[in-house]
């Protein structure tokens, strides 16, 4: 990884749970619904890491003994995950954090420009989120998660991270020169993209190993 890809923009982690369950990911002979569940259990993972900085109040609950001092989140928490492969990301973020907004962004890769191209966004006119997190598997050629990044800046969100599972080189260095405040949090960087820009060694396509449709 070159200097311009700072410790402290990309993150990639090195938890043992993530490293065990990123193998089991990879495996040709992973079935979809083992796939979409070790999808799930790695977004939840990498999603602990990246809201370390979420801010938080001060609150206090009745438990069943008496009352008690905590501490609640104090910002709204937007998912945009990029369809389809980020749906299964989102909905195990969702989970963990139910009073979040998910926002969906249609975009597919033209495979002749190898371009994204938008084709489904209903965000309204004014940001209702205070941080946002872009969802997507694959960090390919960084095409996708450039333009959803770019839309989300128009639409006036100020606090924007990026979370995948598997980068190419190519695409985090795009998406890091283009946003390079942007914050990335990854599983792992594999070594290059092919001719067909699919990461490899990767793990395949990631919407159709969810979905059974490869």
């Amino acid at each position: 990884m070159s200097r311009a890809l700072t410790a402290q923009a990309v993150h990639v982690s090195q938890h043992p749970l993530v490293l065990h369950k990123l193998a089991l990911l990879r495996s040709r002979t992973t079935e979809p619904i083992s796939f979409r569940q070790l999808v799930q259990e790695l977004a939840q993972l990498l999603f602990y890491e990246a809201t370390q900085d979420l801010r938080v109040e001060p609150c206090t609950v009745q438990t069943p003994l008496g009352e008690s001092s905590g501490y609640r989140i104090a910002e709204t928490i937007g998912l945009m995950p990029i369809l389809r492969a980020g749906l299964g990301m989102a909905e195990a973020i969702h989970d963990m954090v139910p009073a979040a907004q998910v926002w969906h962004l249609g975009l597919y890769r033209d495979h002749q420009t190898l371009k994204p191209v938008t084709y489904y966004n209903r965000l309204p006119s004014q940001p209702t989120i205070d941080v946002s997190f872009i969802l997507d598997p694959m960090l390919a050629t960084g095409g996708s998660a450039i333009a959803a990044v770019e839309i989300l800046k128009h639409w006036g969100v100020r606090r924007i991270k990026f979370l995948g599972l598997i980068a190419a080189p190519e695409g985090l260095q795009a998406l890091r020169e283009t946003h390079p405040d942007v914050p990335i949090y990854l599983a792992v960087v594999d070594s290059h993209l092919d001719e067909q820009s699919y990461i490899v060694p990767g793990l395949g396509d990631a919407g159709d190993r969810q979905f059974g449709t490869g």
